[in-house]
This record gives C-alpha cells, structure tokens and sequence, in this order.
C-alpha cells in the first residue's frame, strides 16, 4: 500500500496525499507511524490562512511510531522499538535516531504522543526563575494549557488556572485542578499582587493584560500561547506600565530556548554545535513519557482518537469547536 500524508494545499483545504520515503541514511531509522498530534492553535491558524507563507502544509506536530529499519551507524535502537519524535502526520516517519524518545513499555501510543505537547511548557519549568511552592496561574485550557497545569502541580507548585470556557474549566476542575476561573481574579486578594508565574497558553492579549493585574511584584508571564492574531483592543501600554512599574519579566515561552539534545563537547572534534545543557527538548520529552506510563496526567474524557481518512472533516469540526476532548490523536494503524 502506498505512503499517505495529510497535506493543506491552500486554506480551508485538505488532502491525503501520496508520498515515497527518501533513502535511509546510516544515521537514521524508520518506520510506520502508529499515532499522530497536532498543536491545535498553530494548525487552525494554518487551516484559516492566518499563515499564508505557511501553505502548503504538512500538519502534524509529534508521532509515535514502530521501527522497521535502522541505518548502519545506529546504535541502542533495534527493529519494533517504539519511539516519538517530532513528525508529521504521515503513514511513515523517519528520522535521525538521536531525534527520537523511547518509549516506555505497556504506554499507549495514542497516549505517548501527548508527550510532545507536554514539552511546550517543559521548556517554561525547566528555566522558570520561580520555584515549588510558588503560585502559578495558567492562563488558556486548551491542550497545551491543561498539560502544563498538570506539570507545574506534579512539580510541587500551587496552580491557579483561566479559561473563559465553562466545559474546559469543568475539565480542569475535575482533574483536580483546585482553583478554575473564568477569568483571573484580580479583586480576590489571595491572587491579586500573589503570582509568581503566569503561563500564557491562549495567545490573547487580554489574558496578558490580565497576568500584569494579579503578578507579584518581579514576577515572570512567560507567553507559550503564539498571538497568531489581534483579538481584543488591549492596549500595550497597559501591560508595559505594569511591566515597567512592577519589574516584570515579560518573555517568549518558545520551546526551543534550550537546546534539543546535549551535545558534549569533543577535543579535536571540532563540535561547534556542542552543549553541555543539563535539560533539553528531549531529556523534557522523556520525562513527560515517563510520567504519562506512570499514569500521573489525568486523561479522563480529553483524548478522542480520528482516522487520517476524515481529515477534511475533523480539521473543519475542529474550527468551529465543535469537539469537546482537547486532544484529537490521528491513528494510522487503521489504514
């Protein structure tokens, strides 16, 4: 059977096309795809043609998949490993082993792949200048938010959230996130002036704005959520006088601050490249495997599984919001 992928030609059109491998290099393994995941924010921006220079597109942020064939200089990876990495979604996936996560026995593809969504927030806990036992606030329940409410509370933090969507806050609620709002309170005096870290995962500017009324003086709002485009008529010298007067730390939450794998360094091997970064992409993905095997992200009613064959349908019902999950996971082994 032939290779297929999901592939966007042109806004509000999608395909599944055909496509051939490319040659296996020495360094590289490949296999077939069990489960795929996009970020839902990025795509719909790109499904909208919020992103025209993005067209044509082939979505997909992270696979799981089934090793079949592994390159001559391969070492520590062998034919039925499972592994994730950062694919698209596509009926194969080949990469760089070194690009890749094991994962861990008995876990779910469909539920492993959950991990790369988890790593957009790793990123904010592994260089967050706040500590456990701080207050955090997280602001947009959508699939990002939810998962980095959970890693901040299995990291000992005290985890506020916001989302003006009742069922996303009902989700929360029932995962066990305490304390859901609707919009963050900054007339209840145990918020307002209280956050140490505001993670923004909605992209919205009023959530900014938000974040400024109820941060602690020298507190950090790190924006995880990409404003793809202008939705409210929030000023930005709100939020800088807030910045400027209650010596915030406004930054990106981009991923990809830290590096991707550590790279030690090789005398006479003129590594450039080199880094010898403790916490990585990866080394953030492999501790988000081991703590969905460990069954500490509670998953309840947010995974619903779609077939690659409905894409066209399952991009538009996605638009108008019509699913009620926050994670629709493709799977490919029904092909």
């Amino acid at each position: 059977m032939s290779n297929l992928e999901i592939c966007m030609p042109a806004p509000n059109r999608v395909e599944l096309r055909r496509y051939e491998d490319a040659p296996l290099g020495s360094g590289e393994v490949r296999g077939r795809t069990l489960a795929s995941i996009d970020s839902p924010g990025s795509i719909l921006a790109i499904f909208g043609g919020a992103m025209p220079e993005s067209l044509p597109a082939r979505p997909g942020h992270a696979a799981v998949f089934e090793v079949g064939e592994v390159g001559g200089e391969v070492t520590g990876v062998a034919p039925g490993d499972r592994l994730l990495c950062q694919g698209s979604s596509r009926s194969t996936q080949q990469f760089v082993s070194h690009l890749t996560a094991p994962v861990p026995a008995g876990l779910d593809p469909q539920t492993a792949v959950l991990a790369r969504l988890m790593g957009v927030s790793m990123t904010t806990l592994m260089t967050t200048s706040a500590r456990p036992g701080d207050l955090v606030a997280v602001t947009g329940l959508g699939p990002v938010g939810y998962l980095a409410a959970h890693l901040f509370r299995l990291a000992n933090y005290e985890v506020i959230a916001a989302d003006p969507d009742a069922h996303r806050r009902r989700l929360a609620a029932d995962s066990g996130i305490a304390r859901v709002y609707a919009q963050l309170p900054a007339d209840d005096a145990a918020v307002a002036g209280q956050v140490d870290l505001v993670v923004e995962c909605s992209g919205n500017e009023a959530a900014v704005a938000d974040a400024c009324e109820v941060a602690a003086t020298g507190a950090e709002i790190v924006l995880v959520g990409t404003p793809w485009l202008r939705k409210t008529e929030v000023y930005a010298q709100e939020i800088l006088k807030a910045v400027f007067y209650r010596l915030l730390t406004l930054r990106s939450g981009w991923e990809y601050e830290i590096p991707l794998r550590r790279m030690p360094f090789s005398h006479g091997g003129h590594n450039r490249d080199y880094s010898n970064a403790r916490h990585t992409v990866f080394s953030g993905y492999e501790k988000a495997l081991a703590w969905l095997a460990a069954g500490r992200i509670p998953l309840a009613g947010t995974v619903r599984t779609v077939s690659p064959r409905d894409a066209a349908a399952v991009y538009r019902s996605l638009q108008r919001r019509e699913y009620k999950e926050l994670f629709l996971v493709w799977d490919w082994t029904a092909l």
